[in-house]
């Protein structure tokens, strides 16, 4: 299927690359979108989901997501061709990226495991549902694989029965919480997987009744406390903060429940008092 791409700043452009699309040999190519992975009859141990819509992947066949491929993601510019690939080899399921530029942001349903894919890396698909995460230009996309018979199988507190519990180390204050929800809001309001667009750093900034001073000092420091913990992505090299900081941090913040819609609230509450430190 085809959507259509959302507006905003682009940060980054990528283009062909020779190196796009290679894969093992052998392996036959399969796009079949079905509407459910529940009591579905095609027989196939991994099904992808995006946008409601539900494909298939069989063994022995190489599934390629990116702008062309068996799940056309959008006609969007910034994107790979060939960007991601779905396959089996030797009884195990891998996702590998298969791109030049663009990396994406892997985690398991609950956002206790979390990943960075770059470019030529490969990890196994072995929870029963993995969502995936990536931005491209201005447009971040979500979709979720999932696995009738995965390795590991997750259980889940009564109390937390959706893992919607905040994970992790990183402690942030109401106003570094805020910043990061007012970069997610698109993102946490949108039902399911799909498509969404991180607002500017400008348009950011208004949302929360701050100059754009204050927002850019408030995103070095929430950058900067997740580096110290570990995070990848937020840094570019010799002290460089990453071009592409705002896509990645709002990846990592989804994606590990760092902040969730039940957190959107926070962003009234600051606009009201945006001297809040």
């Amino acid at each position: 299927m085809s959507t259509r791409r959302t507006g905003g700043e682009p940060e980054e452009r990528t283009g062909p690359d020779p190196r796009e699309g290679q894969e093992p040999s052998g392996l036959q190519h399969h796009a079949a979108p079905t509407t459910a992975l529940a009591g579905a009859s095609d027989g196939a141990e991994i099904h992808v989901d995006f946008c409601g819509e539900w494909y298939p992947v069989e063994a022995g066949e190489v599934f390629t997501i990116g702008r062309e491929g068996d799940l056309q993601i959008d006609d969007n510019p910034y994107l790979h061709r060939r960007f991601l690939t779905i396959a089996d080899h030797d009884g195990i399921w891998w996702l590998t990226n298969v791109g030049s530029r663009l990396s994406a942001t892997i985690a398991d349903k609950t956002g206790g495991l979390q990943a960075w894919l770059g470019p030529g890396a490969r990890l196994p698909v072995v929870f029963g549902q993995t969502n995936i995460v990536f931005t491209a230009g201005p447009t971040t996309y979500e979709f979720s694989v999932h696995h009738r018979q995965p390795a590991f199988r997750q259980e889940w507190s009564a109390d937390d029965p959706d893992g919607a519990t905040t994970i992790g180390p990183v402690t942030l204050t109401d106003s570094q919480r805020a910043l990061v929800l007012a970069l997610a809001e698109p993102m946490l309001k949108r039902d399911g997987m799909g498509l969404s667009s991180i607002p500017s750093s400008a348009n950011a900034a208004a949302r929360l009744g701050w100059s754009i001073t204050k927002f850019n000092r408030k995103l070095d420091n929430v950058c900067d406390k997740l580096d110290r913990a570990g995070i990848s992505g937020l840094r570019g090299g010799a002290g460089r903060l990453a071009s592409n900081r705002k896509a990645r941090l709002v990846e990592h913040a989804v994606t590990t429940h760092l902040v969730t819609a039940r957190d959107l609230a926070l962003l009234d509450r600051i606009r009201a008092h945006p001297d809040t430190d």
